[in-house]
């Protein structure tokens, strides 16, 4: 009996993956789903000074970050944190959450998505970005495909306060 095939490799040298747009923050795409048999995908994000990625909760999938430089706010649900570079956390799918950069230098951090298939999503959000008609006509109809749904919880507002938020 012959063994199956090895899957094929992947290999994404620093520095290399398409990138994009996201609006507050960027994206940089480093393993899509096809890479991993659908078992995950992983894109960085550079988050801005001043950068807030409003709550939002996830339908399909979990979410689990590293922070790579500066330093990046997450709160999910009831909890708030704020981890340097080498943090980790996991955001879990149903519950809402949000990130900001809680510093005054530029963050990163790598998301991996689990299973794969929200990379697409950031896919199609940068190719609508730059256009604000169609993007506000389609991304409703977006969000909902990809099982995003938003909402502005009373936190919010002090998040936004406390750090400074969308004002750099």
């Amino acid at each position: 009996m012959t063994p199956p095939d090895p899957p094929p490799l992947t290999v994404v040298h620093p520095g290399e993956g398409r990138t994009g747009d996201l609006g507050a923050i960027g994206v940089q795409f480093k393993l899509w789903g096809h890479d991993t048999g659908g078992a995950l995908s992983v894109v960085e994000h550079p988050f801005p000074v001043g950068a807030l990625v409003p709550p939002h909760l996830h339908s399909f999938e979990d979410e689990f970050s590293i922070v790579l430089e500066g330093e990046i706010g997450f709160r999910s649900g009831d909890r708030e944190v704020v981890l340097g570079a080498g943090g980790y956390i996991t955001k879990p799918r149903g519950e809402y959450h949000a990130m900001w950069n809680a510093g005054s230098v530029p963050a990163r951090m790598i998301e991996i998505i689990s299973p794969a298939g929200f990379e697409h999503f950031f896919r199609e959000v940068s190719e609508l970005i730059g256009d604000p008609e169609t993007a506000a006509v389609r991304g409703p109809a977006l969000a909902d495909r990809y099982g995003l749904r938003f909402a502005e919880p009373d936190w919010l507002a002090g998040v936004i306060e406390r750090y400074g938020l969308g004002t750099t």
